[in-house]
């Protein structure tokens, strides 16, 4: 049996929750996670949905996942998918998972008529910087990410 890709459902919450902190140990960024398996049922299956869940699975175990939300370009008027995370549990990666992640998403991208499927990776990681060059993906040069959070967030919008 092929690995599938499926939507993931509200029973998948607390897999999605154990993925995050599989890619968190593995980006060297456990000490940043503070979500917890409430906080994802909320703002993923709540009245407000604000991103959607992918799950890789081969003969029903998880092999990975990708969460991606929407987002919009002025410059195409069109809006477009944004990759927030991707991850394959490590013995399962080199074999085709990450790319049906990828193709289904760029499936889903194409089905909703958007104009571009983006994502962030970390400046260290090799492997996965390789595997996204071979598909034909291009870093963005002349971008630079900036991010604001806790008391630099909460003093803008106080500035409201």
């Amino acid at each position: 049996m092929s690995v599938i890709v499926r939507s993931a459902t509200e029973l998948d919450v607390p897999l999605i929750a154990g993925f995050i902190r599989e890619l968190a140990e593995y980006e060297r960024l456990v000490q940043e996670v503070v979500m917890t398996e409430a906080d994802l049922r909320l703002t993923l299956f709540g009245e407000q949905r604000y991103a959607e869940v992918l799950i890789a699975e081969k003969e029903r175990e998880p092999l990975g996942f990708a969460l991606f939300f929407h987002t919009y370009s002025t410059f195409l008027g069109r809006p477009g998918l944004y990759l927030e995370d991707l991850f394959v549990r490590p013995e399962q990666r080199g074999r085709g998972v990450g790319l049906k992640l990828l193709a289904h998403l760029a499936d889903l991208a194409q089905e909703r008529e958007c104009g571009r499927l983006e994502w962030s990776v970390l400046n260290w990681n090799e492997s996965a910087i390789n595997f996204y060059d071979n598909l034909g993906a291009r870093p963005q040069s002349g971008w630079t990410v900036y991010r604001l959070t806790g008391e630099a967030l909460q003093v803008l919008a106080a500035r409201a």
